[in-house]
């Protein structure tokens, strides 16, 4: 898998103070996307081992509070992106307790594949739907069209 962009402090996508990664790779290529340059799988930088520590370091570490991790892109659950993303998030689970993650795709919930599933199944709020140019409205919190939802999958505090 290969990323465009981490931002280790991130107040814009998601609640609270998050880091925030951007995959490469998408195959929805939703006119208007404000993120083109992340459509192809092969761009950006490789995402490695070192960046994994570095983006678990970031959650804990204490002098920032981060609320948790934001995923887009892209598209985290491009199938390119989906062992990386599984493994970062298993160790985001188990290495970063009390920490939620976010994460955007254009898929719909609905029609996820198993292995699309599996990832979903360690997210705690999903925003899905591809962006829909038409239904644009900057005033919707944490999406860019109305088509898109914000769907809770956990009870985090």
């Amino acid at each position: 898998m290969n990323y465009h962009q981490y931002y280790p402090i991130d107040v814009i996508n998601g609640p609270g103070t998050r880091a925030t990664l951007f995959v490469a790779g998408c195959e929805h290529q939703c006119r208007g996307c404000y993120n083109q340059s992340t459509w192809d799988p092969r761009s950006g930088h490789l995402f490695d081992e070192a960046m994994m520590d570095t983006i678990i370091k970031d959650l804990n570490d204490t002098r920032v509070k981060r609320k948790g991790l934001s995923l887009s892109g892209g598209d985290p659950l491009f199938p390119g992106n989906l062992s990386a993303i599984k493994t970062l998030l298993e160790r985001v689970r188990a290495q970063c307790p009390g920490k939620d993650v976010w994460m955007w795709t254009g898929y719909t919930l609905e029609n996820l594949s198993p292995e699309q599933r599996a990832v979903v199944a360690l997210v705690d709020t999903l925003v899905d739907g591809k962006f829909e140019q038409q239904l644009h409205d900057p005033s919707l919190a944490f999406r860019g069209s109305s088509n898109q939802r914000i769907i809770p999958l956990t009870q985090v505090e």
